[in-house]
């Protein structure tokens, strides 16, 4: 401790002498004190004012710069000395050293520059407007295909520190991206893959880089699917293979990458993992096997990748995907069933998968599920079957399949997801199919159901689907029975108030049920068309600039139908419709403009 406290007092008494040498034990002295304990003798180097002699003694022709650079680089180890370091004015003398030629002075002060910057905006800041990441960049440029240990050395510190300076930083992020680092990085990883600690700060950097957008789009032009892939595959180390899984992750939401990803072979590592993890109940396997299986349905999100795997419903990967969805393993359900929900993004995979019995493999999953059943596993199989509903050859046969018995199983369930993926598979099935619908359209139980989450304020997607499930069941049977199953159980109000949405697809397909209940069931719904003030929000929608042609049309349908009775035809007079219609017909649109001629002949007969 007193050679530490002569060396503090030597070194502020000798910094007026500008031949750095004479101290040079004071700076051993002091680097032993710090290997010793670094916490205590920053502090003392701190009160002792001697940071501020530092920044005197970074010059390039001395002797002892290196070691300067060295004690900095380990007092600022600890976060309460970054900001010292910056106050005292040692980062410009640092980044000045960075044009240095001498190695252990570069080593040294891209580690006290990399240190400055851990967690310290202000060491981030100093460091930017002394502009030293250019040249760090410029360093990595140079010495990127340099493989002597001296060099690789200096490479690991200099990734280090730029991963330091743009660490949770998206303006610096991306002023390292203008920079054209990323190529520099990957080409790095390509040469130095034998290195390890080098390939480990390459990854770091990456992870931090990979999830801003104008990142991925610099990955795609680069080789980084091909030597990730390549690095993949020699992994043992469970943490090194979850190292590359955090950069893949996010360079995989891009679809250039994620086909390069594919055609580098990423898929079967993916399924090696699962294959070796699937029975395996340590926690990194379980770990693993999430990830990989996750990343795995991340890779089918591209349409171009999915297709390649897809192979015409030939491809192995397809055919290893369904064997998830009997598995015992939640995790490997979920991602089978999301994987088929991801196939099933075009017609032609749908109808190939109902063909081959994908269906009855979905059923037999929910079935597992429906006590207790796990939420996400039951989401992901309800959007494989709304996605496989699509396709218009495909509606019946999974009808007659039991799709629809399987799925309304579900209406207990108290899981917003769940509800909003049930609603808009029987939406998906009952399209045009007549039949189907009235029969979902008497169930007393579904259209009580559906009533009540129209109400479900704090769920829009729930609430939205819900009422285009009632509109459907009536537009699609077009039958006296559902309609009065839906006025008994109370559903006419939300039918009125969804012809207000801000959706045109929702005014509309509410205006056409209103008019089909208008014309099968007037006497049946007219209290209740009367209480929800339809009237009123006919008039608001044919007076409004903004509604869509398709919306006035089908409003004035909808008066039309409505006169048939007494007191909505009170109502359609006290308004005054006649002039709103009157100044339709010369709207642009000749299908409203015939409509309003019409609408203004029937409305001058009734009065």
């Amino acid at each position: 401790a007193d050679n530490l406290s002569d060396a503090l007092k030597k070194l502020k008494i000798t910094t007026t002498d500008s031949t750095a040498d004479s101290f040079e034990g004071c700076l051993d002295c002091l680097l032993q004190a710090l290997a010793q304990n670094n916490t205590e003798t920053s502090e003392k180097i701190q009160k002792s004012g001697v940071l501020q002699v530092f920044a005197s003694l970074l010059m390039p022709q001395s002797s002892c710069t290196a070691k300067v650079a060295n004690i900095i680089a380990e007092v600022a180890r600890n976060e309460f000395m970054r900001n010292p370091c910056v106050d005292a004015g040692l980062v410009p003398p640092l980044v000045q050293l960075l044009n240095c030629k001498d190695q252990e002075v570069l080593l040294q002060t891209g580690r006290a520059l990399g240190n400055i910057c851990y967690d310290s905006h202000e060491g981030r800041n100093a460091v930017d407007h002394a502009g030293g990441a250019h040249i760090v960049v410029d360093h990595l440029r140079s010495l990127c295909s340099k493989t002597d240990p001296a060099s690789e050395k200096l490479l690991t510190v200099f990734c280090g520190m730029l991963m330091n300076y743009s660490n949770e930083n998206d303006t610096l992020q991306s002023q390292l991206i203008n920079m054209g680092v990323i190529p520099t990085l990957v080409k790095l990883l390509g040469i130095h893959c034998q290195n390890a600690a080098l390939t480990e700060m390459c990854l770091v950097a990456f992870g931090n880089l990979a999830e801003l957008e104008s990142s991925k789009e610099q990955f795609a032009y680069t080789n980084i699917a091909e030597e990730l892939v390549k690095l993949f595959k020699k992994q043992i180390e469970h943490d090194k293979k979850e190292m590359i899984f955090e950069v893949l992750a996010p360079l995989a939401e891009n679809d250039i990458i994620k086909l390069q990803l594919v055609e580098a072979g990423l898929v079967e590592c993916l399924l090696e993992i699962v294959q070796k993890t699937v029975d395996s109940d340590k926690e990194d396997d379980i770990a693993e096997l999430k990830t990989a299986s996750d990343l795995m349905v991340l890779l089918l999100l591209g349409d171009e990748s999915m297709q390649k795997l897809f192979e015409g419903g030939r491809g192995s990967v397809f055919q290893r995907v369904l064997s998830w969805i009997p598995s015992n393993s939640h995790q490997l359900q979920l991602a089978g069933a999301l994987a088929i929900a991801n196939f099933a993004r075009n017609d032609g995979n749908c109808i190939h998968m109902v063909d081959n019995g994908i269906v009855q493999k979905l059923m037999d999953l929910l079935d597992r599920h429906v006590e207790d059943g796990n939420v996400t596993v039951q989401h992901a199989a309800l959007s494989a079957l709304r996605n496989l509903a699509i396709p218009v050859v495909n509606k019946a046969k999974m009808l007659s399949a039991g799709v629809a018995e399987a799925v309304l199983k579900f209406l207990r369930s108290e899981m917003p997801p769940v509800q909003f993926k049930l609603l808009g598979t029987l939406r998906m099935l009952i399209d045009a199919q007549a039949e189907a619908a009235e029969q979902l359209g008497k169930n007393v139980k579904l259209v009580e159901r559906l009533v009540e989450w129209c109400e479900a304020k704090d769920h829009a997607g729930v609430m939205g689907e819900s009422n285009r499930l009632l509109s459907a069941l009536i537009r699609h049977s077009k039958s006296k029975d559902v309609i009065r199953t839906i006025v008994q159980s109370g559903g006419i109000k939300h039918l009125v108030t969804m012809a207000t949405s801000e959706h045109v697809i929702m005014q509309n397909e509410a205006l056409v049920a209103l008019a089909l209940i208008a014309a099968l069931e007037l006497v049946t719904a007219e209290k209740d068309l009367e209480n929800a003030q339809l009237v009123q929000i006919l008039h608001r929608l044919l007076s409004d600039d903004r509604s869509a042609p398709e919306i006035k049309y089908n409003s004035m349908v909808l008066i039309c139908a409505l006169i048939g009775s007494e007191p909505l035809q009170k109502e359609v007079q006290s308004m005054a419709f006649l002039e709103v219609v009157s100044k339709l017909r010369s709207h642009e649109n000749k299908t409203v403009a015939q409509q309003a001629s019409l609408t203004e002949q029937r409305l001058a007969v009734e009065s």
